[in-house]
């Protein structure tokens, strides 16, 4: 079972008011943190889905062991990065078995717990596994090759909440050991926090 990861990093981070992808973290940035923590787990391959600032973001992060895919679509929400990845995976001459999606902005999504989540996938074979939070399931989440075509009639900034909330469908939840790893990083607030430790 092959199982690629996902890295989304296309938004212009309008909240935040600056290239959230490039913040300081840890002696490195939010978005080579994650690109490293995803590099550092069982996944056979990582991709990573550019958009807003997608050349300055390049040329900050150099070369890597990761395949960029722009998404020119950017502007219309977390769907369309989702679209460009599942576009690209389709287009390899490998298919994945199955693709993990997690965002740039979840700095304590370390390789333990991604590698957490390909181990359940692995008991749960075609089965969608999803991060469990206090009230609904979310990305980080693997998704099984049955359900591209599902993830490319995506719509809108929600990106696949709606599938992983899905009662009709058997998401399979994985539960965090400490409440930090799923923390996102959305406002200057709560970058703030991140930099105080």
């Amino acid at each position: 079972m092959k199982v690629s990861i996902l890295i989304l990093a296309a938004g212009n981070a309008s909240r935040m008011g600056k290239t959230k992808q490039l913040l300081p973290f840890k002696n490195t940035s939010l978005l080579e943190n994650a690109i490293h923590n995803a590099l550092a787990s069982k996944a056979n391959n990582v991709f990573c889905v550019l958009g807003a600032h997608a050349d300055v973001i390049k040329n900050h992060v150099g070369k890597s062991k990761v395949d960029f895919i722009y998404n020119p679509d950017w502007k219309q929400g977390l769907s369309t990065s989702i679209i460009s990845g599942i576009n690209y995976v389709q287009s390899l001459e490998s298919i994945p078995d199955a693709v993990l999606v997690m965002l740039a902005d979840q700095p304590f999504v370390d390789s333990k717990y991604i590698d957490l989540m390909i181990a359940t996938f692995f008991e749960k074979t075609n089965t969608i596994v999803a991060s469990q939070y206090k009230y609904n399931k979310g990305v980080p989440a693997i998704f099984p090759k049955e359900y591209y075509q599902t993830l490319l009639e995506l719509k809108g900034d929600k990106g696949a909440r709606s599938l992983l909330n899905n009662k009709k469908l058997n998401v399979v939840p994985v539960f965090s050991k400490s409440e930090k790893t799923l923390v996102d990083i959305d406002l200057s607030e709560d970058y703030d926090k991140l930099s105080q430790g």
